[in-house]
């Protein structure tokens, strides 16, 4: 991923840096506090506590779904409602099999065990990774060659959570060992206002109710971008000496950052009119549009693509991407007429 994709105010992607640290104070420390994904919730809470009322760990847990939605807030929220330690770590820092060893001979009985991005798991650690799962137990390999000889470990029982981006690249052998699977969507509009609301109050930042409903609107469904926002509004409010976040106020600090009405930044409307102008809207495969755009694939479809389909601004096809009629409104784009196209119209 290119330094710039890295620095977009509305990527998904978690940045690590002064501002993301004071956004991970704003996770909710409870359920009560979670706004929204009740079709995950829910059913989480009830296997939970059938879990806590029978004295065992929680089934391995498989959280799925595009960057910024809440899947590592849910990890300990249940670590939280489990009252177990957890420990967090990710599918690349995960190189060798002896990492994962280290880690899962550490736990303790209730312990949960957090992997983000667990679809990038090396395949040799993610093959120790099975009877860990299924029957909480490793086989330690000692020497080398012919002296080489395996000794079963006995682990302590814990939940494993896995989150995952890319769902479709999960092995069919890992995801058959997770009990409970569960796909985040994006948010609506009026669920993100609560969140800026209940942000608003933590970061003591007067907000208006309809710069709140504003911010959400411009945030693509993902309360990682709804908190990063709002901090780009209060201190373009403070800068201007206004003590109360205003929509007047939100709209220009948004348009500043160069967030459209729709929440699309230059790269997203950069990645339409491409589709539009260079390619008459389409169809076009990834590879031609990433090095028109000279940005990654994996940039594209794990970043870019995710809210622009979900929002319909975005068509995906057998034949390739396409720009739809809502993306040609937006941008103000007469629609164009391929040769193709006009050579099936008489």
């Amino acid at each position: 991923m290119s330094a710039e994709s890295r620095e977009r105010v509305v990527s998904g992607e978690q940045v690590v840096d002064e501002t993301e640290r004071a956004i991970t104070s704003l996770r909710p420390e409870n359920f009560r506090d979670f706004v929204g994904q009740k079709r995950v919730v829910q059913p989480l809470l009830v296997a939970l506590r059938a879990a806590k009322q029978r004295g065992e760990p929680l089934e391995h847990l498989i959280l799925a779904g595009p960057p910024g939605l809440g899947k590592t807030t849910l990890a300990q929220l249940v670590r939280h409602e489990l009252g177990a330690d957890l420990t967090t770590t990710s599918g690349p820092a995960l190189k060798r099999a002896g990492d994962l060893m280290g880690i899962l001979s550490g736990l303790k009985r209730g312990d949960v065990l957090f992997i983000d991005e667990i679809h990038r798991l090396d395949a040799t650690v993610e093959e120790r990774l099975y009877p860990a799962m299924e029957d909480f137990f490793v086989d330690f390999t000692l020497d080398q060659g012919v002296h080489a000889r395996t000794i079963p470990y006995r682990l302590q029982q814990f939940t494993l959570v896995g989150a995952t981006t890319m769902a479709g690249l999960l092995s069919a052998p890992l995801r058959d060992r997770f009990g409970l699977t569960y796909r985040l969507d994006f948010y609506p509009p009026e669920e993100l206002q609560q969140i800026v609301v209940r942000s608003a109050a933590l970061l003591e930042a007067p907000l208006a109710e309809d710069a709140a409903l504003e911010i959400a609107r411009r945030s693509r469904g993902t309360p990682r971008i709804v908190n990063r926002l709002l901090r780009r509004v209060r201190d373009f409010a403070q800068v201007q000496g206004e003590p109360l976040l205003t929509v007047e106020i939100a709209d220009q600090a948004l348009t500043m950052e160069g967030i459209d009405s729709a929440g699309l930044d230059a790269l997203d409307r950069q990645l339409l009119r491409v589709i539009m102008d260079t390619y008459e809207g389409g169809p076009v495969g990834i590879e031609a549009l990433a090095a028109t755009l000279n940005e990654q694939q994996s940039t594209l479809v794990e970043v870019v693509e995710p809210y622009l389909l979900q929002a319909g601004f975005l068509a995906r096809t057998p034949t390739g991407r396409r720009a739809t009629p809502k993306a040609i409104e937006h941008l103000g784009r007469a629609p164009q007429i391929s040769d193709r196209q006009s050579t099936l119209e008489f």
